[in-house]
């Protein structure tokens, strides 16, 4: 079993859960983050006044999958949040030793 964990742009959530779906993954988890990589932030006007966003709004999606999808699910979210500039965001795989369904206690590839 794998983690993948996906940070990515916040308009392109759902072309990423539509995407995923169409491969057959339906549970995910979705969180809002800030951070930056090479972007470095920005500059913004507010009323007159210049100030610095160094943290950029980022959307982590959170996946717990059974080996034979992983791929497919990269290429997935590959696929729909690719826009070739930067910022586009990052997928991380890690290893997932043990899954417990609580409600049923089901463990391993069965709880996913």
């Amino acid at each position: 079993m794998k983690y993948l964990t996906a940070i990515i742009k916040p308009f392109k959530l759902d072309d990423v859960r539509d995407a995923l779906s169409e491969v057959g993954i339906n549970g995910l988890t979705v969180t809002e983050v800030k951070g930056f990589g090479r972007q470095k932030g920005h500059t913004e006007l507010y009323r007159g006044a210049e100030y610095v966003v160094d943290f950029l709004p980022k959307v982590k999606v959170e996946l717990a999958l059974d080996e034979t999808v992983v791929e497919a699910a990269i290429e997935a979210i590959c696929k729909v949040t690719n826009t070739g500039k930067i910022g586009d965001g990052k997928i991380f795989v890690t290893n997932l030793e043990q899954v417990i369904r609580i409600r049923t206690g089901e463990t391993g590839a069965d709880a996913l």
